[in-house]
């Protein structure tokens, strides 16, 4: 019997032709059917997504800056500023640990309200260490950046994920998301937040899903909704679509109250957002 000196190799297995423009159908079917798995793995059934800055510090991190800046006499505006906007990553953090600690304690639900966040530093890292604080599983859906964007520590590890592509990223943001907390951020918050308005507004979104725009300073000098409805391009009952609030409190529980309300006494189903 004859020895072949050449094998060929399976197309799955060939990097080359797998990172290849041609191959970007099987990478973005990846992206979609990977995380799915995991997510059934768990049994996963919904989230709550955290939207938020990955420039936000911890106030440990802030005052420790705060500190070496008064000592070395440089960069104290930076540092007090830093400070002032730690105040949110603290929210963030007691907020997600909050509503873990009530998810968690719902009788006969399975795995609900799982905390999601973008997976970076940040606010991001501020909503994964409160769900971890409570001991509960949480998700990180990181995305591939050539900067700022590594994964954050406290994400549970089977639940931390990578994405190439921006827009499955945000598919898996909005598909599971029972209700969403969109704290001070930037471009990337922004995107994040006018995406999930307009699939609600537009009612690619079918299911109730109640937001949190949290810190008021911050976003009404950042977003002015009342031109748009001043000039007819949006409605006036459109600025209802999310709760605006500096309190975490009220944040608590208005989010308790329309995840109870919506999805925990049988008034709306599990149907999907989308046909």
């Amino acid at each position: 019997m004859s020895t072949n000196r050449y094998r060929a190799e399976k197309a799955y297995k060939n990097l080359d032709f797998i990172n290849s423009p041609d191959a970007r159908p099987i990478r973005i079917l990846a992206e979609y059917l990977e995380p799915e798995t995991r997510f059934r793995e768990f049994e996963i059934k919904d989230t709550v997504v955290f939207f938020g800055s990955a420039r936000i510090p911890s106030a440990e991190v802030a005052e420790g800056e705060l500190a070496k800046a008064k000592e070395s006499g440089e960069g104290l505006e930076l540092a007090e500023r830093r400070v002032y906007m730690s105040k949110y990553y603290e929210a963030t953090r007691e907020l997600a640990r909050r509503l873990t600690e009530w998810s968690k304690g719902l009788e006969d639900s399975g795995r609900r309200f799982v905390v999601c966040s973008g997976g970076g530093p940040g606010i991001m890292e501020a909503a994964n260490r409160g769900a971890s604080e409570a001991a509960g599983e949480n998700i990180g859906l990181n995305i591939s950046l050539p900067f700022e964007q590594n994964d954050n520590p406290y994400i549970t590890h089977r639940l931390s994920l990578e994405f190439h592509y921006f827009f499955l990223r945000k598919f898996w943001f909005n598909y599971l998301a029972k209700a969403i907390v969109v704290m001070p951020g930037g471009f990337g918050t922004m995107d994040e937040f006018m995406e999930t308005v307009t699939l609600v507004q537009t009612l690619k979104v079918k299911r109730a899903l109640p937001m949190v725009l949290f810190g008021t300073e911050y976003w009404s000098r950042v977003i002015d909704f009342d031109p748009m409805v001043e000039f007819g391009t949006i409605s006036p009952e459109d600025v209802d679509l999310f709760f605006k609030t500096d309190s975490v409190d009220d944040a608590y529980e208005f989010l308790v109250k329309e995840l109870t309300a919506h999805f925990l006494e049988g008034r709306e189903g599990e149907e999907e957002e989308e046909e």
